[in-house]
């Protein structure tokens, strides 16, 4: 429709737009609350995650000068901000997810978070014992667990010569 991606072919449709996709998705499979309050908590807590995601993804487009700076960012936004807001959230309510104790795109989306994040320095981690658990839980989830093991599609970080090869392709 936009002539960009993602583009993702379903149920007959040609969805675009990345949070489109993910909500038909999330939808589809009944991982996106069972109420219109449930779903505004996902798009909230994910929402929270991708502000996170997107500096730990740019991170490798940062001129050199300001990559120290930037990283310094990161890690404290992680273990002052959005991380202690997401422990939070699991102990206030005692359950096992972060929305309904019932699987959401919001618990498989802090899973991918604290995937990036334990790439940039596992010690950031440490303090949140329950986001921690939740990773676990997720993790052993039978397709999770495959998607995350070596070889699956699951990508790499962004190093060097992946940054120079984008670069070639989109030419910037």
């Amino acid at each position: 429709m936009f002539q960009q991606v993602p583009m993702v072919e379903i149920d007959g449709m040609k969805l675009a737009q990345s949070r489109a996709i993910l909500n038909y998705i999330a939808a589809k499979y009944n991982l996106y609350g069972k109420d219109i309050k449930e779903r505004a908590l996902i798009d909230m807590y994910s929402e929270g995650m991708a502000d996170l995601n997107e500096m730990i993804m740019t991170l490798p487009l940062c001129p050199p000068d300001q990559k120290d700076a930037k990283m310094i960012q990161i890690k404290e936004r992680t273990i002052n901000r959005y991380l202690p807001a997401f422990e939070k959230v699991l102990k206030s309510h005692g359950q096992d997810y972060l929305v309904g104790n019932k699987l959401s795109r919001a618990d498989i989306h802090m899973v991918e978070l604290m995937c990036y994040v334990e790439e940039i320095d596992p010690s950031l981690l440490a303090n949140f014992p329950l986001l921690k658990a939740l990773r676990t839980r997720i993790s052993n989830l039978p397709t999770v667990k495959k998607f995350l093991q070596p070889g699956s599609q699951r990508k790499p970080p962004i190093d060097a010569k992946m940054l120079e090869e984008a670069r070639k392709i989109f030419k910037f």
